[in-house]
């Protein structure tokens, strides 16, 4: 039995070349590099996920004594993502959705780091009111921020007093009520001066909110 490759080759030193330098290739292959034909080649580093990962945990406490039964799937994440999307500004593509899985109402997505949104959130922050009434109508749960961007004063004071730190709250994407009701435009205007008689802030320019038109201005 041959212990080398290259023992029955005609060019013995040619195999023992050959197959050094495989060798060779196959060590430099963990440090990311491969040397073929004493050229170095870079090795292809692995590919980036194509979607979200989910953060390493293991208890170190002790499990709750509740035991979920899980009997019910839960809604697609990616169905849920979609979703949350569309209601940024497509308002028919929201409704297509929500009239597929009603469950998706108020479906919540984690962007990362605990940024999460729902479809709600997502529209409120784009002041699209339409969308927002819409989702309100389908049972959407109402929040601060929205309720700051629909102009409802009355209700945000009411929270303010409960709770004065609220006026630092932050929403989907750090967005907080001031933005809120920046971009709720003219109907959120009343509840805009109330928040900066509360805490005054610079209010800088919306890239994405409409111009008035020639005729309104």
């Amino acid at each position: 039995m041959n212990q080398y490759p290259f023992d029955n080759d005609p060019n013995p030193r040619r195999s023992f070349f050959r197959t050094s330098a495989a060798w060779a290739g196959s060590l430099a292959v963990g440090t990311g590099m491969l040397q073929l034909h004493g050229q170095h080649v870079l090795a292809q580093e692995p590919a980036s996920p194509s979607g979200p990962t989910e953060s390493p945990f293991e208890r170190d406490y002790e499990a709750p004594g509740f035991k979920p039964s899980w009997k019910k799937p839960q809604i697609n994440r990616q169905l849920a993502q979609d979703f949350i999307i569309y209601a940024h500004s497509d308002l028919e593509m929201t409704k297509k959705l929500l009239e597929r899985e009603p469950g998706l109402i108020n479906a919540s997505i984690d962007w990362g780091a605990g940024d999460w949104e729902t479809a709600l959130g997502g529209a409120s922050h784009m002041g699209r009111h339409e969308i927002v009434e819409f989702l309100l109508s389908r049972g959407a749960r109402i929040d601060l921020f929205c309720a700051a961007m629909q102009g409802q004063t009355d209700a945000v004071r009411s929270f303010l007093t409960l709770q004065p730190s609220l006026i630092d709250a932050k929403g989907p994407h750090g967005f907080g009520l001031h933005f809120h009701a920046q971009v709720g435009g003219e109907k959120s205007k009343e509840t805009l001066d109330y928040l900066q008689s509360v805490k005054e802030v610079e209010l800088k320019p919306i890239p994405f909110l409409k111009k008035p038109a020639a005729s309104e201005k």
